[in-house]
């Protein structure tokens, strides 16, 4: 296959997980709000699942994207990520900064939790290993796609893993994308990663959803180089208080200081409209 790899992992004896507790799994009239002017769900992370398996019990083609800082910059200097939102089925808030800001407004009539990747992977993964899903992973190296892999499997034998690595012409058309479209059509994922960076992904998957298989799609990023060490992921206490993006400016400031300390200075109009707005509903005056 031209620029790209498939790998498939076939499964080991059945291991039975602990039982979870049951979540809600419909969706809630307030879980969507407009944030610096882009809608966003207010959900937790293990509902984020729920919604997944609901879909994928369903045959459902579903996206579930994320917006951050980084993908609000983004969408002002690519106005086309809109179309992907759009169809987006649920949207994380993959902020804990945002997160505050969003209950500073007043936007908090229901509990919500920053959600990400890293936040509910172990949970992910023990419902794959449950229930014996595929999963295809496009994005990252040859390398992270095999060590990601070798990793999770010995964690979870009944998984079933699938990937093509994600440096491939992605132009509409091209031999390379339709390489990797055809190894998703003779896997049938269940559920999809897609980890090309912003906007990479995005776009991607907004201009192949159609020749997509049904299945769950997240926009994931790095995911898989976490699992196969590539990067290093914060301590999971840094997320909880908003400092994850501290730690990874300096583990990585060459890369990371423009989307930290330069980009969301381009927010600050729509910071200012949603402050403005939540004024006004404070202290409107009483019918």
């Amino acid at each position: 296959m031209a620029d790209s790899r498939f790998i498939t992992i076939r499964t080991g004896p059945e291991r039975r997980d602990d039982a979870r507790p049951e979540f809600r799994k419909t969706r809630r009239e307030d879980e969507r709000i407009t944030l610096l002017g882009q809608p966003i769900d207010l959900v937790k992370p293990e509902e984020v699942l729920h919604h997944m398996e609901r879909w994928i019990l369903g045959r459902r083609k579903a996206i579930v994207a994320n917006h951050n800082l980084h993908s609000l910059a983004l969408m002002r200097r690519h106005p086309e990520m809109a179309a992907f939102y759009k169809k987006a089925d649920l949207i994380e808030l993959d902020s804990t900064p945002l997160v505050y800001f969003a209950r500073l407004l007043g936007l908090n009539s229901r509990p919500f939790h920053r959600c990400t990747y890293l936040d509910w992977r172990d949970h992910f993964w023990s419902l794959v290993n449950r229930n014996g899903w595929r999963v295809m992973y496009v994005g990252g190296t040859l390398e992270v796609l095999d060590t990601a892999r070798d990793r999770l499997m010995a964690r979870y034998p009944r998984a079933r893993i699938t990937g093509c690595d994600g440096f491939f012409d992605a132009t509409p058309g091209s031999e390379a994308n339709q390489s990797v479209l055809d190894t998703a059509e003779l896997f049938q994922p269940h559920i999809l990663f897609v980890g090309m960076g912003m906007p990479r992904q995005e776009l991607w998957i907004e201009q192949n959803l159609e020749a997509l298989p049904n299945s769950v799609i997240f926009s994931v990023g790095a995911a898989f180089d976490y699992e196969a060490g590539a990067q290093k992921a914060a301590p999971r206490w840094m997320g909880r208080i908003g400092l994850e993006w501290l730690y990874r400016l300096v583990t990585d400031p060459k890369r990371l200081f423009r989307r930290y300390c330069i980009e969301p200075w381009a927010l600050s109009d729509l910071i200012a409209a949603d402050l403005l707005a939540a004024a006004r509903r404070r202290f409107k005056p009483a019918a």
